[in-house]
């Protein structure tokens, strides 16, 4: 195998029971002959190392004899692709507080590296895509789209009339309409006025206060899109509503699997440079992904902040250990060396992260990839859908949970089940519907933020609360956080659940649910 790249030099070194450094793999590979300085790398390391760093790797290069002409120490470190990575030795660990066994140098856990059997695919990534200059016309073109989106998923259901037509209507006859929700009022006499827009205008629902679907309208948020049905009043210009319809994913709904047992672990909210974040249980998640337990998982998908940030709430700089956001992201990548070289890594970012608030949020920039490049890690906008061995995964970090969770019954969502809230926004098919609240959304000339496809896997963080559970077979997943509580969160009454790591078998989305705090 030729060593002309760092990932495959990563590899290489991964199949002997090392991670490295950065600047390692780097001077590895810009040597005369990466091959031969890689077999004299692990052939000199200390027996006691289990990373590689730049001042051992500058040691051999400044000791290197001269070039043997017939290449044999080459050939004999590059003769093979590695198939596996370092494994450990002593007993493994499922539970809490325990221990997590060393990495044993050289010793496979049997990871399959093999990239033939592997598949991962990024859909729906607007990352330089973006086309908004804020103009009035920007914000008119995103919701059109959204309604064109979302009124195609509903026409199967109602035969929708636009606003214009069923204003000449006569009064008394059935009409069927699909709109984005404009206003929702209450009358004097306990109803509820819905004002429906479509692209030709706006027309006003009445749902009365003993109709079972009265109990729906807790449940909506301005600017999504609903189908209703019902009947014109006398003079038609009210829509007596019988039925309620949400675009929804299909209670029949059955989700895509593996073909082999293959896992992925879901984490999000690592905040790096903080304080409070939690090295310790990272480096234990870390070291058991080196493990013959973790052996099956060969993805790692993490769902923003992957740093702390610098002025997001206020006094926000007494609580950093890192002051300069680079720093952050410097450090950030540092810790995702010690994760296995052969796990792929995929990324989005986060509202603590380098990049503009308002949703959809483009990818980092070159110089943060640059960066962020340890193990070619794939680095995609919030949000994306991934699709891993056809299993489709929604990333979205979840900054709108917190407008789902502030607007609807606590029953219907809560942060201490912050699944729930995933629910309503997969019933609505957005993961943001709400436009001018706590989250910022960005006009394009495309919603970004639709739901088009049904995912198998919904994956979110934010909130920092840990939960799970499945929606019309769809597996929703919060994956907690890798901080602990700040001061900050003290004074909003958050209570983070911290150093956990879901682990979902892609091949029968089972979950379980690993905890290194």
């Amino acid at each position: 195998m030729p060593l002309e790249t760092p990932a495959r030099i990563v590899r290489a070194l991964v199949s002997r029971g090392y991670n490295a450094e950065r600047e390692a793999v780097t001077l590895i590979a810009g040597s005369d002959d990466p091959g031969n300085t890689l077999a004299r790398v692990v052939e000199t390391v200390p027996d006691d190392a289990l990373r590689i760093t730049a001042d051992h790797v500058r040691e051999v290069l400044a000791s290197a004899p001269a070039a043997d002409p017939s290449g044999t120490a080459s050939q004999s470190a590059a003769a093979s692709d590695p198939s596996v990575s370092g494994a450990v030795s002593g007993d493994s660990t499922t539970h809490a507080g325990q221990n997590t066994p060393s990495e044993a140098k050289g010793s496979p856990t049997g990871r399959n590296t093999d990239q033939s059997v592997r598949s991962l695919d990024i859909a729906n990534d607007m990352t330089g895509q973006s086309t908004g200059t804020g103009e009035y016309d920007d914000f008119v073109k995103v919701f059109r789209d959204r309604y064109a989106k979302l009124s195609k998923m509903l026409r199967g259901r109602v035969n929708h009339r636009p606003t214009k037509a069923l204003s000449n209507m006569s009064g008394g006859e059935d009409a069927e309409l699909i709109g984005l929700v404009d206003d929702v009022r209450s009358t004097k006499s306990g109803h509820w006025i819905i004002d429906l827009e479509d692209t030709t205008g706006t027309f006003p629902c009445l749902v009365m206060k003993d109709k079972g679907i009265a109990s729906y309208v807790d449940d909506l948020l301005l600017d999504e899109c609903i189908a209703v049905e019902g009947t014109l009043s006398g003079d038609g210009g009210i829509l007596f509503v019988d039925s309620m319809h949400f675009p929804d994913v299909p209670r029949s709904y059955r989700p895509n699997t593996a073909d082999r047992h293959v896992q992925a672990a879901l984490i999000s909210d690592v905040h790096v440079g903080s304080q409070e974040f939690m090295a310790d249980a990272w480096n234990r998640f870390a070291e058991w992904l080196h493990t013959e337990e973790a052996e099956h998982i060969e993805y790692l998908l993490i769902a923003g902040d992957m740093v702390e940030g610098v002025g997001i709430y206020p006094n926000q700089d007494e609580e950093l250990d890192v002051i300069d956001i680079y720093d952050q992201y410097e450090v950030f990548s540092e810790h995702l060396k010690s994760v296995p070289g052969d796990i792929d890594i995929v990324m989005i970012p986060g509202n603590h992260d380098a990049v503009r608030l308002a949703e959809p949020q483009p990818g980092f920039d070159d110089e943060l990839r640059d960066i962020m490049s340890v193990h070619d890690a794939q680095i995609t906008s919030n949000p994306s859908m991934v699709t891993l061995e056809g299993v489709k995964i929604l990333m979205y970090h979840g900054v709108s949970l917190d407008e789902v969770i502030a607007e609807l019954p606590s029953e219907k969502a809560s942060y201490d089940e912050p699944h729930k809230a995933m629910y309503q926004l997969l019933k609505k098919r957005h993961v943001a519907p709400q436009f001018g609240g706590h989250t910022r959304l960005a006009p394009e000339e495309l919603d970004y933020l639709v739901m088009e496809d049904v995912p198998d896997i919904f994956h979110t963080g934010h909130v920092h609360k840990l939960g799970w559970g499945k929606y019309h077979n769809v597996l929703a997943v919060n994956s907690g956080c890798w901080q602990a509580q700040t001061d900050f969160q003290k004074s909003v009454n958050i209570d983070p659940d911290s150093g956990y790591a879901p682990i979902v078998d892609l091949d029968t989305l089972n979950m379980t649910v690993r905890k290194f705090s």
